[in-house]
């Protein structure tokens, strides 16, 4: 198999790298120079609550992740102060919980930007950021630079460890390993029953996302038995797939799987029809995450398509704020909102759960401390217990679903394996092959 490989394809970003690249560094470093590093006693007094700032994607490619804000987060903002808020030590009194929420329009250049506003002019108290490695390493980078306590959830493991080290900020999600072996899963009893052969094709964009997942994929499938066809990477908003398509034709790809966002995603999969290459399975990350997204690819277009599912109603875990259940919040979310539930309700709504229990057990808003209580967490919460390692992260568990046509929404998402998470319930059995 002879796979091109873009010789100038890009890394993720170092955190140094990015700023650089943004043109931020002098200015970020300036800023930490004179900037105190701790919130003085008599400044702490004088505070009547705690202000939270959120980076969120909520235009943009990536909107469907951000959809859930600021439902999820008020949500949990109205639980944490339902009795006055958190009660502070260090001030004497209950403090209410603030929440700035920003737009960064999908943009990782104008996440840094409004992370650095958010820390030098908002003067936040903590970050809570989330939503695919765009979002969270451009935050994480400037809270490291700032020295802000930072709660991070809902981007890969490790293209998030490649903005590293960390020491002010904490992550929680799965690692592209472990969903390597999910995707795999997904795939090896219909390749042992010689019903699809063992040939993978890869479409991943020139992004962190994109390059940390190529890298584990061509090592870990190969090692399994199946063929990896890897065209190269591509930049965002590529119009024309046909050279990639031509390859997986070529080499007889039976299953199609990548990591892109939605509208690279729609342009592809609409080319893969147009030219006859429909492959008897598609396991698709990031694009095929949500209702939205996979509405908007029109048609019978996402019939059949597999992806991850990382929260879902059927997820066993419940607040730490209220006691409801994954099920009572998605139910909650339908309800209130007319919408299918999205697994970004129950990340959103589990960092502020997090950044709760962290404020109750630091009882203080001095920064060093409220960095060494985060490091120390160890609870349960709606996505399931977080407990941070010696590199800072917190692994979430993983099952398998499947976009079906629906009784109530156009589209439902079932799930179709839990060999990763026998505790999360499977809801029905794969539809193979993808119809044509």
């Amino acid at each position: 198999m002879s796979q091109k490989k873009n010789k100038g394809r890009q890394k993720g970003f170092t955190r140094r790298e990015f700023l650089k690249k943004t043109g931020m560094a002098g200015a970020a470093l300036g800023a930490v120079s004179i900037a105190p590093s701790l919130i003085t006693r008599a400044y702490a007094q004088a505070k009547d609550h705690i202000l939270i700032g959120h980076p969120n994607p909520s235009t943009g490619p990536l909107a469907g992740f951000g959809e859930a804000s600021p439902w999820a987060d008020e949500k949990a903002i109205a639980a944490i102060n339902k009795d006055g808020g958190i009660f502070i030590k260090e001030l004497n009194k209950k403090v209410p919980v603030k929440l700035k929420l920003v737009d960064t329009e999908s943009d990782p250049t104008k996440a840094a930007e409004l992370a650095s506003r958010l820390i030098l002019k908002d003067k936040v108290d903590l970050m809570v950021v989330m939503h695919t490695p765009d979002t969270v390493n451009p935050v994480t980078a400037m809270c490291e630079r700032n020295k802000m306590p930072c709660i991070s959830l809902d981007a890969p493991v490790e293209p998030w460890l490649g903005g590293g080290p960390y020491k002010w900020s904490h992550h929680a999600f799965w690692t592209v390993d472990k969903v390597t072996d999910l995707f795999s899963g997904v795939w090896d009893d219909y390749a042992a029953q010689g019903k699809v052969k063992k040939v993978v094709g890869g479409l991943f964009p020139n992004d962190p996302d994109g390059t940390a997942w190529v890298e584990v994929f061509s090592k870990k499938l190969p090692a399994k038995g199946y063929k990896f066809v890897d065209p190269g990477r591509f930049p965002y908003m590529q119009k024309d797939f046909t050279t990639m398509i031509s390859l997986f034709k070529k080499e007889g790809v039976d299953i199609l799987t990548g990591c892109l966002i939605p509208p690279d995603w729609i342009t592809a999969w609409k080319q893969c029809h147009q030219q006859g290459f429909v492959p008897k399975i598609a396991t698709i990350a990031k694009a095929c995450l949500f209702p939205a997204d996979v509405n908007a690819q029109g048609g019978d277009l996402p019939n059949g398509i597999t992806t991850e599912v990382w929260w879902s109603p059927n997820h066993p875990f419940k607040s730490s704020l209220t006691g409801e259940t994954a099920k009572d919040l998605c139910d909650t979310w339908t309800k209130e909102m007319n919408k299918p539930w999205t697994a970004p309700i129950g990340f959103k709504y589990a960092g502020f759960e997090i950044a709760a229990d962290a404020l109750k057990r630091a009882q203080t808003l001095d920064r060093e401390k409220l960095r060494e209580a985060i490091a120390k967490t160890d609870m349960d919460t709606i996505v399931g217990h977080i407990k941070y390692n010696e590199k800072n992260y917190s692994e979430t568990p993983l099952v398998a679903g499947q976009w079906v046509k629906g009784k109530k929404w156009p589209w439902e998402l079932e799930i179709i394996s839990n060999k990763q998470a026998p505790f999360i319930k499977k809801t029905a059995e794969m539809m193979f092959p993808m119809p044509k």
